[in-house]
């Protein structure tokens, strides 16, 4: 019999990473960029986090979005359309897979291992980057937090698809 664990993240289904966005500094303007390396324990290698360079704690190496949330935003914010991922600063932009679903799951995003940490709240900035209305629009979605696990290259295009979730043994 299947585990509620099991059915969170099942391996079989996959998603596409459709966007890669990085920033130099915090209040630095957020560009995409086509590829990059995931660097274990730090984030990024083209991020702020990968230009440090340094072993990073913190549960935010990498944040996530899904694409299918982008519309719903620019709904929720009263706007035309969509919202362009690079105003909403988050690192990766995947489709095709819920990732609330996979909340301290593993997951393999191109060659690199992430382990999905937690919800990643949106910031007073959001006022300023979807206008008013921005940060109540992101509440609940506004995508996950990783650490980077296993460093390797990301591209947009690249697989996202949850790992197996690890056997435990029968005590």
């Amino acid at each position: 019999m299947k585990t509620i664990r099991d059915l969170n993240a099942p391996p079989h289904i996959t998603g596409r990473v459709e966007a890669l966005i990085v920033r130099g500094s915090p209040r630095e303007p957020a560009r995409c960029i086509d590829a990059t390396v995931a660097l274990a324990r730090i984030g990024l290698a083209d991020d702020r986090l990968g230009h440090k360079g340094e072993a990073e704690l913190s549960t935010r190496q990498v944040t996530l979005i899904q694409a299918e949330h982008l519309p719903v935003i620019a709904q929720l914010a009263h706007l035309p359309g969509t919202v362009d991922p690079v105003r909403l600063r988050r690192n990766i932009v995947v489709s095709g897979i819920n990732l609330l679903a996979l909340r301290n799951a593993r997951i393999h995003v191109g060659e690199a291992v992430l382990e999905v940490v937690g919800p990643c709240a949106p910031c007073s900035r959001m006022e300023e980057e979807v206008g008013p209305g921005g940060y109540a629009a992101m509440r609940g979605h506004g995508g996950m937090t990783a650490r980077v696990l296993t460093t390797g290259a990301i591209r947009v295009g690249d697989e996202v698809r949850a790992a197996p979730p690890a056997q435990l043994p029968l005590v």
